[in-house]
């Protein structure tokens, strides 16, 4: 079944609805334009930093280490040359997660960094430290997605007949979860070594 374009019997109208037809080509070429990677390079979107703790609060909190909630076996058998890697991705690092969309809410987050390694369900509670695996931290930071939006830009014609406007397809890249380490060096200077 083809689908036909309706001809309009008035010629404004049909102007128009081929003018309408056009925009919406060039819009559906510049999205197909759009690689991940040319994504990955689109300016990040400015939010306001949720509360921060100060150090001493760091220092005060108790320390909280995650376990995963459940772990599903992988059938696949572990390659032995990423052991290094593994071993590297599996140590626990001290850090701080944040929910940007739902603030407060503890993350719920599946990884599986390597096959032949189960995949495991993780709850993170957010805004305070806690101790985990380098790869559910890496996992989280990661977590980010791309806007697209429509902008009416002024574009010159390379014709030299005059100005045309035209829809063009901007991204932005907008951070879901975030992931900060916890430092745990004091300074001299605060009467402790490092």
């Amino acid at each position: 079944m083809e689908n036909k374009k309706p001809k309009l019997s008035n010629s404004a109208s049909q102007n128009e609805l081929d003018k309408a037809e056009k925009h919406l080509d060039a819009f559906e070429d510049q999205v197909k334009e759009m690689t991940f990677d040319r994504m990955n390079m689109a300016p990040k979107e400015e939010k306001e930093p949720q509360t921060k703790l100060s150090t001493t609060q760091i220092d005060k909190s108790k320390d909280i280490y995650l376990k995963p909630e459940k772990t599903v076996s992988d059938r696949q058998k572990f390659n032995e040359e990423f052991k290094e890697q593994w071993n590297f991705a599996k140590e626990y690092v001290q850090f701080i997660a944040y929910h940007k969309e739902l603030i407060g809410e503890a993350i719920e987050i599946w990884t599986h960094p390597f096959g032949g390694v189960g995949a495991e369900f993780w709850k993170v509670p957010t805004g305070k430290p806690v101790w985990g695996p380098r790869h559910l931290a890496e996992q989280i930071k990661r977590k980010c997605y791309h806007r697209l939006v429509m902008q009416e830009n002024k574009v010159t014609a390379s014709d030299g007949m005059g100005h045309y406007y035209g829809s063009m397809a901007a991204d932005t890249t907008i951070q879901r979860l975030d992931a900060e380490p916890v430092s745990q060096r004091k300074s001299v200077f605060m009467g402790a070594t490092a």
